[in-house]
C-alpha cells in the first residue's frame, strides 16, 4: 500500500509541478499549524523515514526542556493545495516520538482516533463509527477586536440583517449563497463532498454546510480542511468567517452538530424496525453512555468560555441531556425524517468548533462504547426518550442539564474521566495538560473587564 502511494503522490508531483510539500496538524487546543519544504528528488521516501523535526512545546504539547518531535506526512491525505501561489502538495501529519522506536506521540489525536475505532472494534464488535457533520458559522464583511490593558473591544458588521428568523432564507436575501457554491466546489477539490448547504437561523449572515459520513478519523480531518478552506476562501473575497459559539448578543449561536451510527458487518448496527426512532438496545446503550458522561464531555465538545454563551435555553439550544425525535432541546435528537436502515442515526448537537475534532469526537465515542459494554439504558437512567419540551411541566423537574460554563465542565471531568482511559487512550499527561490550558483561558476571562460591565458599573 505504501508504494502505491508513494507512486500516486510521485505522479502528482510530476503533473502538476509541484514546487512545495506542505505538512498540516493541529496543537493541542485546534489551532492548525504547517511547515513547508521545496520539492527535491525522493523527497516522499526521504520523509516517510526520517520526518521533519518540529518544537512540540510550541504546539503546546511538551515542555521546552524535552520538546524535540517528528511529523511524518500520512501520504493518503495528499491533496494539492488551491490557497498556495506556488504549486503545493499539502498532506496531513502524524506526530511521532524522537526515542529509537519513533513511538506514535500519545497526545497526537490523529493517534487517538485511529486507536479509537480499533477499541471500538475490539470491545463492542463493530466495524466502524460513520459521523455527519454540520458546519454552522457567520460571514461579516468588517470585523474589529482587541484586548489591551486598557481597553477591550469587537465590533462585527454584516451585509445581512433579516426582521426574523432566516433559516433557509432564499436570494436575493440569502447574500451568500453563491459564496457557498463555490466553497462546496472547493470543498470537493479537497475531497469533502457536501450533503447540502444554506442559510441558517441567525439573522446577521449565519450559514451552514453540511457534509457526507465518513470515519472518525476522516471527520476529524475534514472538520480542519472546512475551516481551513472557508477561512482561506473569505479572505480572498474580502470577508471573516467566525465559528464561535456566540459570536453575537441575541443571535443564534454556532453549532457543529455530529451525526453518528456505527456498523457490524457492514450494515447499520442501529436500525431495529418498530422501535423507538428505529433505534435498537445496542444503540440506545449507546445513547446511554453518551448522555451519561454528557457533563465530562463537555470539556472535549465545548472547551472554550464562549461555548456556554450559546448552551442557554432558548436559540433551539441543547440544554438537556436527553433524546428524543426531533426535539433540538435535547443533547441527542433522532431525526423523524429518517425512514430507512442504511441511515438510521442519531445527533449529538451540543458540539462547536472550537474543540479539537480528534479529541472531541475520540471522546464521544468512548462514552458511547462505555454505554455499551455497561448496558447503560437511558430509559431507565431517566434520560428520556422525551419529544415534549424541556419546560413542560411533566418533565422538567425530572431533566439533567449540561454543565452552565466551561469550569463545571471540567468539574465534571475531574469526578468522571475513567471512560476515557478505556485502551489507555487519554492519559493522564494528556488531560493535565487539557484542564491546565482550559484553566488558563477560565482565568484570563475571568479577570477580565467586560465592556458590558463599563455600561453596568462605570457610573454607578
Amino acid at each position: 500500500m505504501e508504494k502505491k502511494l508513494i507512486k500516486y503522490c510521485n505522479d502528482l508531483i510530476k503533473r502538476h509541478k509541484i514546487e512545495m510539500i506542505d505538512l498540516k496538524c493541529i496543537d493541542l487546543t485546534g489551532y492548525l499549524h504547517h511547515i513547508s519544504l521545496p520539492v527535491f528528488p525522493n523527497i516522499l521516501q526521504k520523509l516517510l523515514s526520517e520526518g521533519v523535526g518540529f518544537d512540540g512545546s510550541s504546539y503546546g504539547f511538551r515542555k521546552v526542556e524535552n520538546s524535540d518531535m517528528i511529523l511524518i506526512p500520512d501520504l493518503s491525505t495528499a491533496v494539492i493545495d488551491p490557497f498556495r501561489s506556488t504549486p503545493t502538495l499539502s498532506f496531513y501529519a502524524n506526530i511521532l516520538l524522537t526515542d529509537d522506536k519513533r513511538t506514535p506521540f500519545s497526545q497526537d489525536g490523529r493517534y487517538l482516533a485511529k486507536k479509537a475505532e480499533a477499541i471500538l472494534k475490539k470491545t463492542t464488535g463493530m466495524d466502524k463509527s460513520w459521523w455527519g457533520p454540520e458546519f454552522e458559522f457567520y460571514i461579516f464583511h468588517k470585523v474589529r477586536f482587541d484586548t489591551r490593558t486598557a481597553s477591550s473591544f469587537y465590533e462585527v458588521e454584516h451585509e445581512e440583517e433579516f426582521f426574523k428568523n432566516a433559516y433557509h432564507a432564499a436570494n436575493p436575501f440569502d447574500v451568500y449563497d453563491d459564496f457557498r457554491d463555490d466553497a462546496s466546489k472547493l470543498l470537493k477539490q479537497f475531497g469533502v463532498n457536501v450533503k447540502y448547504h444554506h442559510h441558517e437561523t441567525g439573522e446577521r449572515g449565519q450559514q451552514e454546510i453540511e457534509t457526507y459520513f465518513t470515519d472518525l478519523l476522516t471527520t476529524a480531518d475534514n472538520v480542519i480542511t472546512v475551516k481551513y478552506t472557508l477561512f482561506n476562501f473569505a479572505r480572498q473575497r474580502d470577508l471573516f468567517i467566525t465559528f464561535m459559539p456566540k459570536p453575537m448578543y441575541q443571535q443564534a449561536g454556532n453549532g457543529l452538530h455530529l451525526h453518528l451510527y456505527l456498523t457490524k458487518n457492514g450494515k447499520n448496527a442501529f436500525y431495529k424496525k418498530g422501535e423507538y426512532g428505529s433505534i435498537n438496545e445496542q444503540g440506545r446503550y449507546f445513547i446511554g453512555g453518551m448522555l451519561k458522561h454528557g457533563p465530562a464531555l463537555s470539556a472535549f465538545t465545548n472547551p472554550s468560555t464562549n461555548s456556554y454563551k450559546r448552551l442557554v435555553p432558548g436559540f433551539e439550544a441543547p440544554v438537556a441531556l436527553t433524546y428524543g425525535r426531533g426535539n433540538r432541546a435535547s443533547a441527542i435528537r433522532i431525526p423523524k425524517y429518517v425512514n430507512n436502515q442504511s441511515e438510521t442515526r442519531f445527533e449529538y448537537r451540543p458540539p462547536d468548533a472550537t474543540a479539537n475534532p480528534y479529541l472531541c469526537l475520540t471522546a464521544m465515542l468512548l462514552a458511547g462504547i462505555d454505554g455499551v459494554v455497561n448496558k447503560i439504558d437511558p430509559v431507565k437512567e431517566g434520560y428520556g426518550p422525551f419529544d415534549k419540551n424541556i419546560e413542560d411541566d411533566s418533565i422538567k423537574d425530572h431533566i439533567h442539564f449540561l454543565p452552565r460554563n466551561l469550569a463545571e465542565a471540567l468539574d465534571a471531568l475531574a469526578v468522571d474521566h475513567e471512560f476515557l482511559r478505556r485502551g489507555n487512550l487519554f492519559t493522564d499527561e494528556l488531560l493535565d495538560q487539557w484542564v491546565n490550558i482550559k484553566q488558563q483561558e477560565i482565568k484570563s476571562i475571568g479577570t477580565m473587564p467586560h465592556p458590558f460591565e463599563f455600561k453596568l458599573y462605570f457610573n454607578l
